[in-house]
């Protein structure tokens, strides 16, 4: 059966061999340590809880919402753009609520994207900022995503060779999943950048409290004329632990919110009115909820890094999100990500992200989620260790490595 133009566009799911080994070794009564999927495991903050639980069930607030968000939620952004960054918003043409910075970048790529538009995006990134575009009809072109010259010269290539010419530029620091950096001087070459060519700049800053090198990441709009080229996404999912209660941001650009706006009330209510009351109270409470669940990563970090070193595998320690971006051990890495975190699964009882699912520059590594406590990750870490011991004699007869080279 021929399938739909829109599942056309989009390739293979590669996380499904990697969720059926997980699926079928848990239904064999396997312990499975599951680091893959970046799902907080942290409880959202006690005083959030409690004014979700104290506006529930109040005849107001089962009503539909509003799909650009609640004022005083929109206020609460509004305050923390000012506090954390220095930025000043208009509360009521620069700031959408969304459902998750997920749904944001979905629904601002079906707002500005024509057919054959071409979208220049980082590889690897996080699929949505791919993905998006695809099902919007748009085609992407590629750019490192270390934040550097030779970003920038790729981002120049794509412009100067490309037909037609880009019409946005996509980035994400810190990035997912590769967890690396941008400073404020990037920002400016991007801005200054994207103004002389004509791009419009969609910046993911989704982890923008899970730094643990006590360096807080800047904020793209802090740049002096971003706000005329630029949006960003921010996300309550990490900082509050609230992945699940769906509550993000876009800010910036008002011609960019007002069409992210447009295209959301055609498509949504807004969330939940308590879930909203609930993250107005997030952002307007204490910080101490945000130090705390930095310092739990933080202490996740270094278990991974020093039990997995002990373990044969040199893990680089991520200097923010709560990922880190592992290349394969030697001498797995002929068998691609795919293959090796199947593996992992099967045979150590470790679940990660093969790097192939965030792009084709993406093989070779494995994203490793920081969403067990340390105990977990040391247990993983022995498992791991088994694992490479024994590896190359049980794969011998299975998979011949020195042929794979």
């Amino acid at each position: 059966m021929e399938e739909f133009y829109r599942i056309r566009r989009l390739p293979p799911y590669v996380f499904e061999q990697v969720n059926r080994a997980k699926a079928a070794a848990r239904n064999a009564g396997a312990d499975i340590i599951d680091l893959g999927m970046g799902n907080p495991d942290l409880p959202a903050p006690a005083h959030v809880v409690e004014k979700l639980k104290e506006t529930v069930g109040k005849a107001r607030t089962d009503r539909y919402s509003a799909s650009k968000g609640i004022p005083g939620l929109r206020r609460a952004q509004a305050a923390y753009y000012a506090r954390r960054f220095g930025v000043k918003l208009n509360v009521e043409t620069q700031i959408v609520t969304t459902l998750g910075s997920k749904e944001g970048f979905a629904n601002v790529a079906q707002a500005i994207t024509a057919p054959g538009d071409i979208v220049i995006v980082p590889n690897p990134t996080y699929p949505i900022h791919i993905f998006g575009f695809l099902m919007a009809g748009g085609a992407i072109r590629a750019v490192p995503v270390e934040p550097g010259s030779a970003f920038f010269g790729a981002l120049d290539r794509a412009v100067k060779h490309s037909i037609p010419r880009p019409i946005a530029v996509v980035v994400c620091y810190p990035s997912n999943p590769t967890a690396c950096v941008a400073d404020l001087d990037f920002y400016r070459d991007l801005v200054a950048f994207a103004r002389k060519h004509g791009l419009l700049v969609l910046s993911d800053l989704a982890y923008a409290e899970v730094y643990l090198d006590g360096k807080p990441p800047p904020s793209l709009l802090q740049v002096p004329g971003a706000i005329e080229v630029a949006v960003e996404f921010t996300s309550m999912s990490k900082t509050y632990s609230m992945p699940g209660w769906r509550i993000g941001f876009a800010v910036g650009n008002e011609r960019l919110i007002a069409a992210l706006a447009r295209v959301k009330s055609y498509l949504d209510y807004g969330a939940f009115t308590p879930i909203q009351v609930a993250a107005t109270a997030a952002l307007n409470g204490p910080d101490d909820c945000i130090d705390e669940m930095r310092e739990t990563y933080r202490r996740r970090r270094d278990a991974l890094v020093e039990s997995f070193a002990r373990a044969g595998w040199n893990v680089p320690p991520p200097r923010a999100s709560m990922f880190a971006w592992a290349p394969i051990p030697e001498p797995l890495r002929p068998l691609g990500s795919v293959e090796f975190s199947t593996l992992l699964v099967e045979k150590a009882g470790v679940a990660v992200s093969p790097g192939a699912g965030f792009g084709e520059y993406g093989e070779g590594h494995v994203r490793i989620a920081l969403v067990e406590n340390e105990q977990r990750i040391r247990q993983a870490a022995r498992n791991i260790r088994r694992f490479l011991e024994t590896a190359p004699e049980m794969l011998h007869n299975v998979v011949p490595l020195a042929t794979r080279r």
